[in-house]
């Protein structure tokens, strides 16, 4: 089991100088089978004002979970239950009359996170994180349509990707490779607890940087 630990992350700016909306996701762009079988999820969307001082705040907790999803519209809405696993543990989700439940972990893949679907059909699981005080754990990555008798692995390193994009709403399942570049990107596990980065434009060019303030 990895050494647990909170990530508390604030992301500002004064006088931007034009409206814009970011959006952060965990997004390991060296995953296998990415954006095939296994999709990112919206962490955040924050909006930035043209004029004055902003702030957007986002917390993570590296205690990870399995969930089975509930979507709607291609969303992931909600974890209908879920169960938190540590790294190197697997769950089985099973059914029984209508009630879905995942069994306690048990020793899995040294440096991976396994849930085996023994429902009896297809079902759409997803990994996330739970934060102190959550009920339910922020969807991070989700598989799709995992057949009865499969499993999902996953190598989990909380890669935290920004972009400068209004295409995508919290909690929206990526279906493909985003198409506008990524201005930053930080592996969660080497920051300090607290670190507060600056958003800026650049008047001349237009492009944006998040710089630590």
């Amino acid at each position: 089991m990895s050494r647990p630990f909170t990530r508390h992350l604030t992301f500002q700016s004064n006088d931007l100088g034009k409206e814009v909306t970011i959006m952060l996701a965990l997004v390991d762009e060296n995953m296998q089978s990415l954006y095939k079988d296994r999709f990112p999820v919206v962490w955040k969307v924050s909006k930035f004002g043209k004029a004055g001082p902003y702030r957007a705040q986002a917390i993570y907790t590296n205690q990870l979970a399995f969930c089975k999803a509930q979507l709607t519209d291609g969303n992931f809405i909600s974890a209908g239950t879920s169960v938190k696993v540590n790294v190197g543990q697997k769950t089985t989700l099973t059914e029984a009359n209508d009630v879905f439940s995942f069994s306690s972990p048990s020793q899995g893949s040294s440096g991976f996170v396994q849930a085996l679907n023994q429902t009896g059909a297809l079902q759409d699981i997803a990994v996330g994180f739970l934060n102190k005080g959550d009920f339910m754990p922020t969807p991070a990555l989700y598989f799709d349509e995992v057949g009865d008798g499969s499993h999902v692995t996953a190598q989990f390193t909380p890669i935290l990707r920004a972009y400068i994009t209004s295409d995508y709403q919290e909690t929206a399942i990526i279906r493909g490779a985003i198409e506008t570049p990524v201005i930053w990107k930080q592996d969660l596990s080497v920051l300090a607890e607290n670190t507060v980065w600056n958003l800026k434009r650049d008047g001349v060019t237009g492009r944006y940087t998040i710089t630590h303030a």
